[in-house]
C-alpha cells in the first residue's frame, strides 16, 4: 500500500486540477467587447424640416458626430455605419439602396464623422433590406456583444417585413435586440415589433434617447433569485434556473441555483439589451413574464417554490416499474417516476398512474418539506394455458363486481405469461378454429403476491 500512495495521491491532485480547470472554462459570461452598428434613414423625409431651421438629417448628424466623438476611449467598443436611401433618388424607387459606409474596426470615428459629414437625404426607405445586409456587416468573430441602433423617420417603403427579418436574425444570434429610434415619426409603433422602439419629437429627446440606449448597453445589470420554501424563507436551491429571450423564446443564460455556506444566493450577471422571461424549472415549472429587472443594478428575484419528496415504493421484492405523475385535473403528463425513486414537487395535488398490469391511479397530496410515498403492492405470476391460438381477453373483477379490461392475448400464441398485481380476474377465450362464439371459453381466477398461480382456460 505504501509504495502505490504517492502516485494515487498525484492521481487525485490531478483529477481535483482538471476538475477545477473545467469548472472554470464552462463558467457562462458576457462577452467583454462590444460592436454597435449604427443603421441612419438616408431617405429623402430626411430633408424635412424638425427644428428650427434644422433638417431632421442635420439634427441626427449632429448628435451622431457628437457621440461618436465620445466613445472614442471606450475601451472594446467597435463602432460601424450604414446608410440608406442617399445613393438614389426617390424617384429611381431603389429598393437595394443600403450600404455599409464605415465598416467595423478600430480608431475609426474619424472615418465615421467624415461619413457622416457627407451624406445627404435622397432615396426610398429601405428597411428590411438593410437588416438583411447589416446581418453580414457583423464579423464572425466570437466574443463579441453586437448591437444595432436604427435612426429611422418613417417606415418601411418597399413591401419587406423588418419585424419578421429582426426576429429571424436575432433568434440566430447575429445581434441582439436592436434599438429603433424614431424621428418624429408618424405610425412608429409599427417598428415596435423590431426591437425596443423610442420615440423622440424633438433634438432634444432624440439626444436622450440615443444617450439612453448606449447607456443601456453598457449598463451592468446583475440578478440574483430568491427561493422560498412552504415557510416563506429563502432556503430552496440545487434548482436549474432559465433566463429566456422575451422576444426571440431562445434561451439566453442558463445555470443551477446555488447557495453560500452561510446561505446567500450567488449574482449572475444578465445582458441589459435583452428582456426576460423566466422559467423555474421545478416539477411543475414556474414561469415568470416579463420579469421586471432594472439595468444598471442588482436586482433580487423573489420566488415561492414550496417543495416536498414523493417516492414510488414497490411492497416486498416486485420487478421494478415506472409511474406517470400528472398535476390534479391536468391531462399532460408531468413527469415519469421509477419504483424507488424520489423526486421533488411543488406543493399540490398529484395523480400517479404505475404503468404496471393492470395500471393503478393514485391520488397523492405533496406537502412543502414532507415526505409523501404511494406504495404498490408487489405482483403475482400468471400462467394461462389456452391449449391453442385464439382470440381472447383479460379482465380485472373490481371490488363492485364490474369488470375492467387489462389486455388482450397474443394470438400467436397457446401459452400466455403474466405479471399480475394482486387482485381477480377473468379471461374470455375463443380458439380460432372454433365454429362460434357459443365456444367461448371463461375463467375466473385470484392472484396472489408472489405467488405462481397456473390457470388452463378449457379444464
Amino acid at each position: 500500500m505504501g509504495t502505490h500512495s504517492p502516485y494515487l495521491f498525484i492521481v487525485a491532485l490531478l483529477l481535483a486540477t482538471f476538475a477545477s480547470e473545467a469548472q472554470n472554462k464552462v463558467q457562462q459570461k458576457l462577452p467583454e467587447k462590444t460592436r454597435i452598428l449604427f443603421v441612419l434613414d438616408g431617405s429623402g423625409s430626411m430633408e424635412a424640416v424638425w427644428e428650427g431651421n434644422q433638417s431632421r438629417m442635420e439634427v441626427a448628424k449632429k448628435i451622431l458626430t457628437r457621440l461618436v466623438d465620445s466613445l472614442r476611449n471606450s475601451q472594446n467598443l467597435e463602432l460601424a455605419l450604414r446608410v440608406y436611401g442617399h445613393r438614389f433618388s426617390r424617384q429611381a424607387n431603389n429598393c437595394t439602396d443600403s450600404y455599409l459606409e464605415v465598416p467595423f474596426g478600430p480608431k475609426n470615428h474619424n472615418t465615421m464623422l467624415t461619413k457622416l459629414k457627407e451624406i445627404k437625404p435622397r432615396g426610398n426607405t429601405p428597411i428590411t433590406y438593410s437588416l438583411q445586409q447589416a446581418a453580414n456587416d457583423f464579423p464572425a468573430t466570437t466574443g463579441y456583444r453586437n448591437i444595432l441602433i436604427l435612426i429611422t423617420d418613417g417606415i418601411e417603403s418597399c413591401g419587406g417585413d423588418p419585424c419578421a427579418t429582426s426576429l429571424e436574425f436575432q433568434r440566430k444570434g447575429i445581434f441582439l435586440r436592436p434599438f429603433i429610434i424614431g424621428l418624429g415619426l408618424d405610425g412608429g409603433k409599427a417598428l415596435e415589433c423590431m426591437g425596443l422602439y423610442i420615440d423622440s419629437q424633438n433634438a432634444t429627446t432624440f439626444n436622450q434617447v440615443l444617450n439612453q440606449s448606449i447607456q443601456t448597453t453598457f449598463a451592468k445589470t446583475t440578478v440574483s433569485v430568491e427561493l422560498l420554501d412552504g415557510s416563506g424563507r429563502a432556503t430552496e436551491s440545487n434548482i436549474n434556473i432559465s433566463f429566456i429571450n422575451a422576444n426571440t423564446g431562445n434561451s439566453a443564460f442558463e445555470f443551477v441555483h446555488y447557495r453560500d455556506k452561510q446561505g446567500k444566493p450567488d449574482s449572475v450577471q444578465l445582458d441589459p439589451v435583452i428582456s426576460y422571461d423566466m422559467i423555474v424549472n421545478s416539477l411543475p415549472t414556474i414561469v415568470l413574464k416579463q420579469v421586471n429587472i432594472i439595468n444598471g443594478q442588482h436586482n433580487v428575484i423573489t420566488i415561492a417554490v414550496p417543495q416536498g419528496n414523493l417516492v414510488i415504493r414497490n411492497e416486498g421484492r416486485g420487478n421494478p416499474f415506472n409511474t406517470i405523475v400528472r398535476q390534479k385535473g391536468k391531462a399532460e403528463i408531468l413527469n415519469q417516476q421509477g419504483s424507488g425513486e424520489t423526486y421533488r414537487y411543488l406543493a399540490g395535488d398529484y395523480v400517479v398512474e404505475s404503468l404496471t398490469f393492470p395500471r393503478r391511479i393514485f391520488h397523492v397530496t405533496v406537502a412543502p418539506d414532507k415526505l409523501s410515498s404511494v406504495t404498490i403492492p408487489s405482483p403475482g405470476t400468471v400462467n394461462i394455458n389456452t391449449i391453442v391460438p385464439g382470440f381472447g381477453s383479460l379482465f380485472e373483477i373490481m371490488d363492485d363486481g364490474s369488470e375492467r379490461w387489462v389486455c388482450r392475448l397474443d394470438e400467436q400464441k397457446s401459452f400466455h405469461n403474466y405479471n399480475l398485481l394482486p387482485g381477480r380476474y377473468r379471461i374470455a377465450f375463443r380458439a380460432k378454429d372454433a365454429p362460434g362464439s357459443k365456444y367461448t371459453g371463461v375463467k375466473t381466477f385470484s392472484v396472489t403476491t408472489g405467488k405462481n398461480t397456473m390457470v388452463n382456460v378449457f379444464n
